[in-house]
């Protein structure tokens, strides 16, 4: 069997690594333990901040080849691959470079692939899960960013089923104890390939405790990829607004990250996992949804100009519960003032619940494609 198809990750792998490593019985102290353990930071000091030297060469060239990308969601950030519906596969990497998307987003939940207790050790075929898809991506030429995506217990979020137990108390260290043994896995890989911190802080990230926590995986990261780049967001969500919150360390290779999904209502309209639910029937884009959507990213580029680091639109895009004709307003709406403000961008996402290729025709919707690699007029509601 292809080894691209044969190392897709399985529960079964996931838990007979971990059953190996710790054993049962330290698995049910783990997910019925009542005293709660708390994270060790101190071997983890953090990189030194306030005094951000603005983004080196190596960073805008960085953002310069993200370019127009796309994300890989629904794939290896779910509980295990597959759970979604989706796995990465051949056919999706050639339709992304078939397309002209420049980039992959390559969201990871790595919590759940880990034992839950020092040393907390990647799972083997797991990673190299992760390394297999990478490598196919980085041989296209696309650049990758490989992004640390739904660790619920360091936003303080309830676990996803199917998620590995792990006490919430040693989040923080086991969070920078990961980024230690994935940035010395990948260190000799090519500087096409760069790292995102972490997926959208929020909950128990505050910016206090987020920019503490971002600058200690920062001086982690740099013990091996002294100049790769980095993307690092804000707290609430990687909301525009909260980017003055954002207390950069002092490392010329950063690159900002903001998510937008605003106008809310219409994006997420229909939404199962928004609840209450958001009623159906809102189109796109009238006056006021047009300056909900340019407001946030004159903020990101205001922030981009003050600071002198450059700013990554990670993820943007409308549910298919929306009228196809507006949510193509709104993604071309999206595109053109992210690109005209000198954004890199990454549309949400490939191939699931707003994906720009049908999986199942084997084909890309063709309004939605032109919507982010064409220059047309946007097409606008009366206000």
């Amino acid at each position: 069997m292809n080894t691209f198809f044969a190392l897709v990750s399985s529960p079964l792998a996931r838990w007979r690594t971990l059953l190996g490593a710790v054993g049962l019985l330290g698995l049910l102290f783990i997910a019925g333990c009542t005293t709660p353990l708390r994270s060790n930071l101190q071997s983890f000091p953090p990189m030194a901040s306030g005094s951000p030297p603005g983004a080196s060469p190596e960073a805008l060239g960085a953002l310069k080849g993200l370019g127009r990308g796309i994300n890989f969601g629904n794939m290896l950030e779910s509980p295990n691959e597959g759970d979604w519906g989706l796995i990465v596969n051949r056919e999706f990497i050639d339709a992304t470079v078939a397309a002209g998307f420049t980039s992959v987003r390559l969201p990871v939940r790595w919590s759940n692939h880990a034992l839950p207790l020092q040393p907390f050790t990647l799972d083997p075929p797991f990673t190299k899960r992760v390394e297999i898809v990478i490598d196919a991506l980085l041989a296209k030429g696309l650049y990758v960013v490989l992004d640390m995506h739904h660790y619920r217990q360091l936003d303080g979020d309830a676990p996803d089923a199917g998620d590995l137990p792990v006490d919430a108390g040693l989040a923080d260290e086991r969070f920078l104890t990961l980024w230690q043994h994935i940035a010395q896995r990948f260190m000799f890989k090519s500087d096409h390939l760069i790292f995102e911190l972490y997926n959208e802080p929020h909950g128990r990230l505050d910016a206090a405790r987020w920019n503490d926590l971002m600058a200690r995986a920062l001086a982690v990261v740099r013990q091996h990829n002294p100049k790769r780049a980095v993307v690092v967001g804000p707290v609430g969500w990687n909301n525009a607004k909260s980017l003055e919150t954002l207390r950069l360390p002092n490392d010329p290779h950063l690159i900002a990250a903001i998510h937008h999904y605003e106008p809310f209502t219409f994006t997420h309209q229909g939404a199962s996992w928004i609840k209450p639910e958001l009623p159906k029937g809102v189109t796109c884009c009238n006056a006021a949804q047009q300056l909900e959507i340019t407001a946030p990213l004159d903020l990101a580029k205001a922030w981009s100009v003050k600071n002198n680091y450059p700013v990554y639109l990670g993820e943007f895009g409308a549910f298919n519960a929306a009228d196809l004709d507006s949510r193509v307003n709104f993604t071309r709406l999206m595109r053109l003032e992210a690109e005209s403000r000198g954004f890199a961008w990454s549309y949400w996402e490939l191939a699931s619940g707003f994906g720009v290729y049908d999986p199942v025709a084997k084909a890309f919707r063709q309004p939605l494609l032109r919507a982010l690699m064409a220059t047309e007029p946007v097409k606008t509601d009366k206000p």
